[in-house]
C-alpha cells in the first residue's frame, strides 16, 4: 500500500483504496508549479496502479491556460476544475499537492520543493525525467548538466527498450516488480524506481523481461519509454 508523508504533521499516511481526489494547488505558471502538477500526476498514477479510482483537480489563481498547456507538454494527464465534482467528492480521502510553504484546506498535504532554472527548447520528456530524478522534497536546479544527463538517459533507455522488444516477451520478475512497488509506495520515491531500472538495464535478465519491466515502470513514470519500438534497423 502506498504511504505518503503528510507535510503538515511529518507522519506517514496510508493512501486508502477508496475513491480519491488529488488536488494540485498552484498560484500561477512557473517551473515550480509545473513540478507540483507533475507530482500530482505521478501520485494519481501510483494510486491507479494500486486499484484506487482517482479524480485529479487543478486549483490555480491565474494562468490556467498556460498551466494546462505546460502540463500537457510534459505528458501530465488533464486536470478537472472545481472541488465538488468527481469520485470522492465529500468522501474520506483528499490529497493536496502544494509547493513548499503553500496553504490548503485541511487534509493530507504533499509539499513539493522549488525548481530553479528553465532551459529553453528542452524536450518535454527530458524535462520530465530531470524533474523526476529528485525526491519531491529536494530543490531541483535545471542547469545544462542536469538536462544533458536526463537527455542521455532517456535516449539510451528508449533505444534499449526498442532493442529488447525484438526478443520474445518474458514476465517481469517478481522480485523486480516488488522492488519497483516498494520504491514508489515509499512516499513516491521515484528516484528509487529509476535506480531499479538502472540495475535491470545492467543485469543479465532476459531482454524480454527487461522490456516488460521498463514498460511496467513507465505506467508510473510516463516517459514514453516504448516510443521508439519498431524504429531500429
Amino acid at each position: 500500500m502506498l504511504h505518503i508523508i503528510d507535510a503538515r504533521t511529518g507522519d506517514p499516511v496510508p493512501a486508502r483504496r477508496g475513491p480519491t481526489r488529488v488536488e494540485a494547488h498552484v498560484p500561477g505558471y512557473d517551473g515550480t508549479a509545473l513540478r507540483v502538477l507533475l507530482v500530482a500526476d505521478v501520485l494519481a498514477r501510483a494510486l491507479e496502479i494500486g486499484g484506487t479510482p482517482v479524480w485529479s483537480l487543478l486549483s490555480a489563481e491565474r494562468d490556467r491556460a498556460e498551466l494546462r498547456a505546460g502540463a500537457a507538454a510534459l505528458g501530465i494527464r488533464p486536470f478537472e476544475d472545481g472541488r465538488d465534482s468527481g469520485p470522492g467528492a465529500g468522501g474520506p480521502q483528499v490529497i493536496h499537492v502544494v509547493a513548499e510553504g503553500g496553504s490548503t484546506p485541511d487534509g493530507v498535504r504533499l509539499a513539493v520543493a522549488p525548481v530553479a532554472g528553465s532551459p529553453e527548447d528542452t524536450d518535454p520528456g527530458v524535462l520530465r525525467l530531470a524533474l523526476l530524478s529528485h525526491r519531491r522534497g529536494l530543490p531541483v536546479r535545471l542547469d545544462a548538466a542536469a538536462v544533458s544527463e536526463a537527455h542521455d538517459t532517456l535516449v539510451c533507455w528508449r533505444r534499449a527498450v526498442a532493442g529488447w522488444a525484438r526478443n520474445p516477451s518474458k514476465p517481469v520478475p517478481e522480485d523486480v516488480r516488488g522492488e519497483l512497488r516498494t520504491a514508489w509506495e515509499d512516499d513516491l520515491d521515484v528516484p528509487g524506481v529509476l535506480r531499479v531500472l538502472r540495475g535491470v538495464e545492467a543485469s543479465d535478465l532476459p531482454e524480454g523481461a527487461r522490456f516488460e519491466t521498463y514498460a511496467y515502470a513507465d505506467r508510473l513514470l510516463g516517459l514514453e519509454l516504448t516510443r521508439d519500438l519498431g524504429t531500429l534497423a
